[in-house]
């Protein structure tokens, strides 16, 4: 039987939070193709997250932080913790507002071995509230387009975290996400640094779950709120982050790219309608 080690990272979203764990653990296949794992890290939520999960799951590791992780520290986090805690052949990246479709892992299961577990394959989500059920997030190409799941597998160049299935032969030769970034960014990094190592990633054949977009600019570049309130926002770990930005861009795309997004950054700081 193969086993997973399920990771993710929650804060003040309890219900929410209820719903993913509940579809994660109605998923086709559980204890009879694979085991999962859960740790999950609460990162000082208040509204009982936690004690919310031990009634309803009380199996699932739940590692508490002290609300200063946010999404990438806290997902380096509960890694960390799976990884001392047993040998695993999978490692499963799962935001908690993502909802899984019943045969989700078993189609990430699949993908993988056409790659012969050499491979990360990652789900796209889609809105359910959407008119057109749009596609939200999964993996990219190179221009950083959303790739559309066409019933075969696709290579990406990066992808977003919410659906990411990492065999242990990736973990090997990758390892962990990299701690130096505070919310995002962490996921993007990790396949474009997963593919310096020789390792390819691609997008399941069809979408595996539903999840909402964040509605809304950031406050830090949306018109409407006054300068004060931009830059209150811009540094905080889910605002711009320019520094962690800018390494980004430095590491895969050049000094060049990195200097010229920088600037457009302060420009959208300080000149949001120019950009909305």
């Amino acid at each position: 039987m193969l086993s997973f080690a399920v990771l993710l990272t929650v804060h003040n979203r309890k219900q929410g939070t209820l719903n993913c764990l509940k579809k994660l653990y109605q998923q086709e296949g559980l204890n009879s193709i694979f085991t999962i794992d859960t740790y999950l890290v609460d990162d000082g939520s208040t509204d009982g997250t936690s004690a919310a999960i031990r009634k309803n799951f009380p199996d699932i590791n739940i590692i508490p932080g002290d609300g200063n992780l946010y999404w990438n520290r806290g997902m380096h986090l509960a890694w960390n913790v799976a990884h001392k805690a047993g040998e695993f052949d999978y490692f499963f990246w799962l935001n908690d507002d993502t909802m899984l479709y019943p045969n989700c892992i078993n189609t990430l299961l699949e993908s993988a071995r056409i790659h012969q577990n050499e491979a990360i394959i990652v789900g796209t989500t889609q809105s359910l509230l959407h008119p057109s059920r749009r596609v939200t997030y999964g993996g990219r190409d190179i221009n950083n387009n959303m790739i559309i799941p066409n019933g075969t597998l696709q290579e990406c160049r990066r992808f977003n975290g919410n659906i990411v299935l990492i065999p242990q032969y990736v973990f090997d030769r990758v390892g962990y996400n990299d701690a130096f970034y505070h919310h995002s960014w962490g996921d993007f990094d990790y396949g474009l640094r997963a593919s310096k190592f020789g390792i390819h990633s691609f997008i399941a054949p069809e979408i595996l779950g539903s999840c909402e977009r964040n509605p809304g600019l950031p406050i830090w570049c949306d018109p409407q709120k006054s300068i004060q309130q931009r830059i209150k926002h811009f540094n905080k770990p889910t605002g711009a982050r320019i520094t962690e930005a800018f390494i980004f861009e430095h590491r895969y795309y050049g000094l060049h790219k990195a200097c010229y997004n920088y600037v457009i950054i302060i420009l959208k700081l300080l000149f949001p309608k120019r950009w909305a």
